[in-house]
Order: structure tokens, then C-alpha cells, then sequence
């Protein structure tokens, strides 16, 4: 594979983005070597939806469009960063029992944390974020035949 890969999309801060979002990433692992069908997809599934919604619902359209940048470097490092031109950066919120929302960013950072990698948030030249995280790149092995030796 190459030393370096890259993709991006930018969509518009709506709700349906999200879901445009989530198959444009797990396309392009796909594309990369990253079977969609894996725990690691599944978990940057997640951690995209997350980064995603929190960039349509709290920007308070202030900003009508949201970037999703993947890269790879080397074969060992992925990183997925979601920005949007709102200059205020995540909080975290105290989660009420009873609460639906604004658990976005603990799950971000428990599933990052998981997997191994970290989470980055910076701000960008023209005012806004960019919520980053940053995974060691490891391509699933083919299970081994019954009745076969590893090499």
C-alpha cells in the first residue's frame, strides 16, 4: 500500500449527513484494505456518527457545512478528523441519568482510548474545529482453515 493515503467529503450540516458520513468513511477503509464487516469498522462506524452529529447539531447552524478528513499514514496510523467553521469547542456535559444527549464526546474518547489511539481537538485558521481521532491502522488476519498451519 502507499505511505501516505487521504480522502475528504464536505457535507452540509443536516441530519441526514451523518449517515452519508459514516458510509462515505467505512467505503474508503474498504477501499484501503479495512473490511466493512470488522470491529475496527464498526467502531469508526460509531466514532464518525458521533463526530458527525455533534458537528450538525452543535454548531447551531453556524456553520452549514462539515468536513470529514481521512488519512493514512504509513499502514499504521489511521486518522479521521471532523471540522466544522463553529469556534466553540466540545464540553462535556454532565450525563443525567434521564438525559438523550451529550454523551458524544465520552464515547468518542472511551472508543478511541479502546482501540488504542487518541483524541485531538484543534482549532482551525479560520475560526472553527477540528475533532480528530488517531487509531493504529491493523488490517484484520484471514482466519486459518481448519486443518491448516499457520505459517
Amino acid at each position: 500500500m502507499a505511505d501516505h493515503l487521504e480522502a475528504s467529503v464536505t457535507l452540509p450540516s443536516d441530519p441526514a449527513s451523518v449517515s452519508a458520513a459514516r458510509s462515505y468513511v467505512v467505503g474508503t477503509l474498504a477501499e484501503w484494505g479495512l473490511p466493512s464487516d470488522t470491529d475496527v469498522a464498526d467502531t469508526v462506524r460509531l466514532i464518525v456518527s458521533e463526530l458527525a452529529t455533534n458537528a450538525v447539531q452543535h454548531t447551531f447552524g453556524q456553520s452549514p457545512t462539515f468536513t470529514v478528513d481521512i488519512a493514512l499514514h504509513h499502514d499504521e496510523h489511521l486518522r479521521i478528523g471532523v471540522t466544522d467553521s463553529h469556534p466553540r469547542f466540545p464540553k462535556r456535559l454532565p450525563a443525567a441519568v434521564q438525559q438523550d444527549n451529550g454523551r458524544g464526546m465520552v464515547i468518542i474518547r472511551w472508543l478511541t482510548a479502546e482501540c488504542g489511539g487518541r483524541l485531538r481537538i484543534r482549532p482551525t485558521r479560520e475560526g472553527g474545529k477540528t475533532v480528530s481521532i488517531e487509531l493504529p491502522w491493523t488490517l484484520p488476519t484471514a482466519p486459518v482453515a481448519a486443518g491448516q498451519q499457520e505459517p
